[in-house]
Order: C-alpha cells, then structure tokens, then sequence
C-alpha cells in the first residue's frame, strides 16, 4: 500500500500541477459550467480514450495520461460545483482553488485508502481499458441521477460516482507511469 500512495500523490501532484497552472491563465471559468456540462466534457475525454483503445491510432496529438489527468481535474471542479454556492461568474482566487482542490482530493485519497483496504488492491489487475469503461459508466449514472433531479432510491450520489471516477483515472495514471 506504501507504494501505491507514493504513486498515487504523484498522479494527483501531476494533475494539480496542471489544474492551478490553467487557473492561473484563464482563472475559474469552469464555474460556469452546470454539473451536466462537466459530465459531458468527461465523457468526451474517456470517449476519446475509449476511440483510440479500439482504433488503436490516433491523429491528434494529446496523449491518453493528458485524457486521465484531464479526467481527474474535471472530476475535482465536479465536486467542487456539487459544493461551492455563489455567482458562478465571479473568480475565485488561486490560493482558494488550491485549497478546494487539496480538500477534495483529500476526500477521494481517504476513499481509495479504504477501498483499497477492503479489495486488497484488485484495481491492480485491471486493464486499461476497463478504467475507461468503469468511468463511461459512473456517467451514465451521474446523467441518469441529474435526469432524477439528483435523487436516489438506494444508490450513491453524484459525489460518490465523482470520486470513483478521479480513483479510476489516478489507477490508469499509475499503470500509465509503470510501463
């Protein structure tokens, strides 16, 4: 498990790196984006991964741990959309957007510490590929739980299918960083 954290921190320090370096250029836009609008920006990542998975080429440049780490931020500014009331017009300083992004990942790191515990590491032993399709499907839940003004009869949230969904692309980051 030691390693696994070890791996784990760095995948996510990858993605924050990114994360506040485009905060820094174009601010907190994404705030105005509708949890659905988020859904659907990562279901085009994980789609595009899933293309090239079947493919097997691709004619645009950006690499598939660009798609994951895409995945990761995208699912963190879901968490924070689910959470943060306000304008979503007005920018939030960057030290704010720091904070936010090291508490949710917080949260997501705390789930993966205890889901690992449980599962003994099984994610170790998935393909690729099967990331891609676990994420596709925690969307298609998220857009089914939206279409049911984001209630549910027995089971989990919104929050829950995001933080599983930043686990899978962390997981494929770490494969990723293996080979």
């Amino acid at each position: 498990m030691k390693q696994t954290l070890e791996q784990y921190q760095e995948a996510v320090a990858g993605c924050k790196d990114i994360f506040i370096k485009k905060t820094k250029d174009y601010g907190t836009s994404w705030r105005v984006l509708r949890l659905i609008a988020v859904v659907d920006q990562l279901f085009i990542k994980a789609q595009r991964i899933r293309n090239i998975q079947e493919i097997g080429t691709q004619k645009v440049a950006d690499h598939i741990d660009g798609e994951f780490k895409g995945i990761v931020n995208y699912g963190v500014i879901g968490l924070i959309q689910l959470e943060l009331p306000g304008d979503p017009y007005t920018d939030l300083p960057v030290e704010e957007v720091d904070r936010l992004y090291d508490k949710y990942i917080h949260q997501v790191q705390q789930v993966m510490e205890d889901k690992n515990h449980d599962y003994g590491e099984a994610w170790r032993a998935l393909s690729q590929e099967s990331f891609v399709d676990l994420i596709l499907t925690k969307l298609l839940r998220i857009k089914q739980i939206l279409r049911n003004e984001g209630k549910t009869l027995i089971s989990e949230g919104i929050d829950a299918n995001f933080t599983d969904i930043i686990n899978y692309a962390l997981f494929a980051l770490i494969k990723i960083s293996e080979k």
